[in-house]
């Protein structure tokens, strides 16, 4: 008989003696990251810091789940604790399916190859200063990459995720949108584009144009149907992060621009979306306009951050759909097991009027990403879900890439209002109407910057 060192048991059992020291730290045989960043790993294996269990899905379900399976409500108790409660509610209640993937072990597949090689360089010099914003250790704004790859507290995996969004300098993600009725019937369908350009913490480590007050800018701008095209908002975040983004948005009835309150943030950006701004990245808001971060657990997850995600080949890159009523409620998504997320939940103490009272995320500790967010509402109860798709650009059939390699972002999203029953879901196009195509580099960030993140920008998009 075999007896098995490090089995199920012993991973519940460290899981929960680091969440009662409090400790965030990624690994559970021995430190990722530190692991991670000697020269002698290759940059690749991350089998070293888990045992088998939390690296195979068939071993961790005791071979009632494997890759190539498909969950349904008939087989998903074998990993209900593996779900975020509001997918798992899918799964069992709406027709809901999950296709399961191999756990995804080489960590350049996990990242940006940029913002990887920044992480690893920058890797030890995050700080927080007396005002609780990340600056390096020389006092200067963050230089690039996850600030703490190994976080040892909520706030820093919470940091990880709030200073570089999408992990590129620069990204434009043509998006294609569909949002779902409770009845399952689509009631809107949008085209737009959402833009992100770092200002710092970029993985180049320049500061753009010498500012180093500013984080970064995020317009969003609509371009179908025609009762909305040219509806767009910029967001420009300041590098501090109890400060307000200045939210300026262009309604095309009214031809002008015109600054929005803060608490816009909590309202849909188009009739029929469930997305806020707020929700974006399950960070949506500067990180110190919430508080009361702590640590719940840690614990192995069910995560979008397969390769699988990406629709090279598919006309469009158009992700298939099922569930619901009528078919079309949720995208065809492709999870792993993902060994270790951390589990974190904070307040909205900047917002008083705030209509959400507690937001909580697992974040990923493999790339400190995040993969499922889910708020209650001030009551209490479960409301709204916010699921991403992760994968890195390049499959059997297409590869598209950033500076030579593969490119690496989120390739869709799903927004679940559960209260209401209405679901928002979207992906990554490779063109939406107006002619404008994803793309994640550029050589002239002054015209990037020019075209999207101005007042005057704001006006040219809306015609």
């Amino acid at each position: 008989m075999h007896i098995r060192k490090f089995d199920a048991n012993y991973s519940r059992r460290k899981f929960l003696e680091k969440s009662l020291m409090g400790a965030a730290s990624a690994g559970v045989l021995t430190s990722l990251w530190p692991m991670i960043a000697r020269s002698d790993s290759g940059l690749t294996d991350i089998g070293k810091a888990y045992p088998d269990e939390l690296l195979s899905i068939e071993m961790h379900t005791k071979g009632k789940i494997k890759p190539g399976d498909v969950i349904t409500a008939d087989n998903v108790e074998h990993v209900a604790h593996l779900l975020d409660p509001i997918a798992l509610e899918q799964v069992q209640t709406m027709g809901r399916r999950i296709h399961i993937a191999e756990t995804t072990t080489d960590i350049t597949k996990l990242y940006p190859h940029d913002y990887l090689e920044a992480t690893l360089r920058n890797y030890g010099q995050a700080v927080f200063d007396a005002t609780g914003n990340v600056r390096t250790k020389d006092g200067g704004p963050w230089i690039g990459g996850s600030p703490f790859p190994d976080p040892q507290t909520a706030r820093e995996a919470a940091a990880d995720i709030t200073l570089a969004w999408g992990r590129n300098d620069w990204q434009l993600s043509a998006t294609r949108d569909h949002d779902i009725t409770p009845d399952g019937n689509i009631a809107y369908q949008y085209d737009f584009v959402w833009t992100e350009l770092q200002a710092t913490a970029r993985a180049d480590g320049r500061q753009l144009f010498g500012r180093d007050d500013i984080l970064r800018y995020n317009t969003t701008f609509f371009t179908r149907p025609d009762d909305v095209n040219g509806t767009a908002y910029l967001n420009t975040w300041h590098y501090d992060q109890s400060k307000f983004p200045d939210l300026l948005g262009y309604l095309p009835a009214f031809r002008r621009v015109r600054t929005f309150p803060t608490n816009q943030r909590f309202e849909p950006l188009v009739p029929g979306m469930v997305l806020f701004l707020s929700d974006a990245w399950a960070a949506g808001d500067p990180m110190l306009t919430w508080g009361n971060y702590k640590v719940i657990g840690r614990k192995p997850m069910l995560g979008a951050q397969n390769s699988a995600n990406f629709m090279g080949g598919r006309d469009n890159w158009e992700k298939p759909v099922h569930g619901g009523p009528k078919g079309q409620t949720f995208h065809d998504t492709w999870m792993e097991l993902c060994p270790e997320c951390i589990e974190i939940e904070c307040e909205p103490i900047g917002y008083p009027r705030s209509p959400v009272g507690k937001r909580r995320v697992w974040i990923d500790v493999r790339n400190q990403c995040f993969i499922a967010s889910v708020t209650t509402d001030r009551k209490g109860e479960v409301w709204k879900s916010f699921e991403p798709q992760f994968a890195q650009y390049s499959n059997e059939h297409e590869t598209f890439t950033k500076g030579g390699m593969p490119a690496w972002s989120w390739t869709g999203v799903m927004i679940y209002d559960r209260l209401d029953g209405r679901m928002t879901r979207y992906y990554v196009a490779k063109e939406v109407q107006g002619g404008w195509r994803t793309e994640f580099k550029t050589n002239d960030e002054r015209d990037v910057y020019n075209r999207f993140m101005t007042r005057q920008a704001l006006q040219r998009l809306g015609g």
